[in-house]
């Protein structure tokens, strides 16, 4: 037993000493993690008390689980985590599926002006910052003078108050964040089918396969390990919303609250209005928990399927 650990501490000592130099130029990018990531991870105490300004971190009552009580007895906890993960799962799900198709229409594609030219349109929206975006969301769907409701005047119908209608804004939501977005997975998707050797595709046509033959069984089988990886970063932030995008559109709009608030949102409003520090900390620790356990989960589960797509 303490053989078999005394080989391995020697192994790793011989492997920092051969590449002490790449070890070096690691280190001040683990020292950034320590102080950004792992220190302030003391603050998840905060969770288990009722926190006090003048007490402090450690000068705080305890309160035990009592905050996460009051998120489950109130009903918050479960309305949050089925906005958060109802939206996460649709962004996920939509855009994965439309960056495929449109990453494997614009590989078709043979004209590569017109190629470059849509690929530069679709990639566009994602340099948009969201506070621009809450500003054309506004001059879209204002009810006073808005875009929408100037068409629909025109056509002699009656004005939709699109900010009082919280259903409308679930879709709008989902369509925003597809069309700010869509353009970046694009180009992922384009670039791993770039990769996908031109020999594949010629035996297929010398077997008589037609173009839908090439894209099913060849094309979407290739892509499978990008989309894995990519499944897997995206479930691993499931519970966390995409925070300036709902913030940015939606504000302080109460009346959109029950369609459109998420944990990050809730956390925001719970340090901002009631400064419920131990509230706000318990939502955010049970948001990384049940997102480590379903990452967990779900690599476990591709494991077992192909060990080779798994990330560990």
């Amino acid at each position: 037993m303490h053989r078999k650990k005394f080989g391995r501490d020697r192994a790793m000592l011989k492997e920092l000493n051969k590449n002490k130099i790449m070890f070096l130029m690691l280190l001040p990018t683990l020292i950034f993690f320590l102080i950004n990531s792992y220190f302030p991870m003391v603050g998840i105490y905060y969770a288990f008390t009722r926190y006090d300004f003048e007490g402090g971190l450690f000068g705080s009552p305890f309160v035990g689980l009592e905050n996460f009580k009051f998120l489950w007895q109130s009903g918050m906890l479960l309305k949050l985590t089925t906005n958060t993960v109802g939206y996460n799962l649709a962004f996920i799900i939509l855009g994965n599926g439309l960056a495929i198709f449109c990453a494997i229409m614009l590989s078709e594609i043979r004209g590569r002006l017109f190629k470059k030219i849509t690929q530069s349109v679709m990639f566009l929206p994602y340099f948009i910052s969201f506070v621009l975006l809450s500003v054309i969301a506004y001059n879209m769907f204002n009810y006073e003078s808005g875009f929408v409701n100037t068409v629909l005047k025109r056509f002699e119908a009656g004005p939709v108050d699109i900010y009082n209608t919280p259903w409308i804004w679930v879709f709008l939501i989902i369509i925003f964040y597809l069309w700010k977005n869509l353009g970046y997975s694009m180009v992922i998707y384009l670039a791993a089918i770039t990769g996908i050797s031109d020999e594949y595709y010629e035996a297929a046509r010398i077997d008589g396969a037609n173009i839908f033959q090439r894209i099913w069984y060849i094309t979407v089988p290739m892509l499978k390990p990008t989309f894995v990886i990519l499944l897997l970063f995206s479930l691993g932030s499931i519970m966390k919303g995409q925070f300036d995008l709902f913030y940015q559109l939606i504000g302080n709009n109460g009346v959109l609250y029950n369609a459109t608030d998420i944990i990050d949102t809730y956390v925001y409003r719970s340090l901002k209005v009631t400064f419920d520090i131990g509230m706000a900390t318990a939502a955010g620790l049970y948001q990384s928990l049940f997102g480590f356990i379903l990452i967990m989960t779900v690599n476990y589960i591709i494991r077992k399927v192909n060990e080779d797509y798994a990330l560990f």
